[in-house]
């Protein structure tokens, strides 16, 4: 036992010298060897950069068009679009390119402008964007905008002389399309109102009390084969649970949260309406938006409203990026229960509206919010209304009728060759 002892000493001595000798050798030559230059550490900008590229680049989708009267049906195609990138940015075409292939707009660029930007699903605008995507507007988006897809509906978009307005970028391989949504379109709203127009004229005797109601549930006048304009496209809008998911929010507010309630009818969902639901959106954390309903609405500002139906005017609001949630059908009154219920801490209303008449009544619709100390009048920044709309449009009669008998006869051929395109 002691001898295998000693010899296990023995060799973990010899180790020793023996380490210790390769170490001074080593110590030896780096010092003859002189100084060694240390590697440097990459710069922060240079790793800031390498970080970037090993990330992937965002897809950016471009779709253009007019958004003329904006509605669901805009915001719905601006959805699909979204859905097929990370960051969707929208070309309104100017006035002048619209009156040159299409006809006068309703609504000038800058109240477009206000609609489009006001789209949760879009990123960014280009205003007076062409009608006609050519070479060297193309060459700008893929180049300048780092566009990779443009996209639009399965509809067919015609120039003047017949072309395709899209050949070039399916030529190139960067065109997408999606599906277009159904039951609405600038067109059939114009008609709607034109019909109003000429119906009303016509005779007082009319039942006018269900017009609206009968265009947008399918029991309208229909167009006649000839595409002639005597009638309106009635509209075919069937709204699923799945839409009206797609267009809502998926969050609802905190338990600390200040939720601001604004109520109304946002028939023909304008510039108007965007900019005071801005405004309202500022005053608190969650944004609650009360729609009336079409019964409401027509005992309240007349027969002829409302123009678009209550399903369509409520995807229209919950498009926009302001609004956190509405109420599908949403009471007249505001009363104390429906405050406690949706845990309401201040209602509002704006300076602009189509009649304003009920603030005098006895039975005015905010009498409980106002003794309870949380109501607010707020400034409208825009003087349009619903009636703004229409009256452009009675005003321009003639040239309205003549577009939309372009553009019906356009819309009958598309229904007519139309077959399924998958999509959302």
């Amino acid at each position: 036992m002691e001898a295998g002892a000693g010899s296990s000493s023995a060799k973990l001595v010899a180790a020793c010298v023996i380490g210790g000798i390769v170490l001074g050798a080593s110590v030896v030559a780096l010092h003859l060897a002189g100084p060694v230059a240390i590697p440097a550490l990459p710069p922060v900008d240079a790793l800031r950069r390498r970080f970037r590229r090993g990330r992937r680049r965002p897809v950016r989708v471009y779709m253009d068009g007019c958004f003329d009267m904006m509605h669901y049906g805009h915001c719905n195609a601006l959805r699909q679009a979204r859905a097929l990138g990370d960051e969707l940015i929208v070309g309104v075409v100017s006035d002048n390119e619209i009156t040159a292939n299409k006809g006068p707009p309703v609504t000038p660029l800058h109240e477009r402008l206000i609609m489009v930007r006001a789209v949760k699903w879009v990123h960014d605008v280009i205003p007076d964007a062409p009608y006609a995507i050519t070479e060297d507007f193309m060459n700008k988006l893929f180049n300048e905008y780092n566009i990779d897809y443009i996209i639009h509906g399965d509809d067919p978009c015609l120039l003047p002389d017949g072309t395709d307005a899209y050949a070039l970028a399916k030529k190139v391989g960067r065109f997408k399309q999606i599906k277009r949504t159904e039951g609405v379109s600038t067109t059939d709203i114009v008609g709607r109102m034109l019909l109003c127009v000429r119906e009303r004229s016509a005779s007082d005797s009319h039942n006018h009390s269900s017009l609206q109601r009968q265009f947008s549930h399918g029991h309208g006048q229909k167009i006649d084969d000839s595409g002639s304009g005597s009638g309106t496209r009635i509209s075919h809008f069937l709204p699923t649970s799945r839409r009206i998911v797609q267009f809502s929010n998926s969050r609802g507010p905190g338990p600390d949260s200040r939720i601001v309630y604004i109520d109304g009818a946002f028939d023909l969902f304008h510039a108007g309406h965007v900019e005071i639901l801005r405004l309202a959106r500022e005053l608190g954390d969650f944004l609650l938006v009360g729609i009336h309903t079409d019964q409401t609405i027509s005992s309240t500002r007349g027969p002829h409203r409302p123009i678009m139906n209550l399903h369509e005017r409520s995807l229209s609001v919950l498009a926009c990026r302001y609004v956190d949630e509405v109420i599908i059908g949403a009471p007249w009154d505001v009363s104390k229960d429906m405050i406690t219920t949706f845990n309401i801490s201040l209602v509002v209303h704006g300076t602009i509206a189509e009649n304003m008449d009920f603030m005098k009544d006895d039975l005015n619709p905010y009498a409980v919010p106002r003794a309870m100390g949380i109501y607010h009048r707020l400034e409208s920044p825009l003087d349009i209304t619903t009636s703004t709309i229409i009256r452009r449009i009675v005003a321009n009669h003639e040239a309205y009728q003549k577009r939309n008998e372009k553009k019906e006869a356009s819309e009958k051929k598309y229904y007519d060759s139309k077959s399924f395109v998958n999509g959302e």
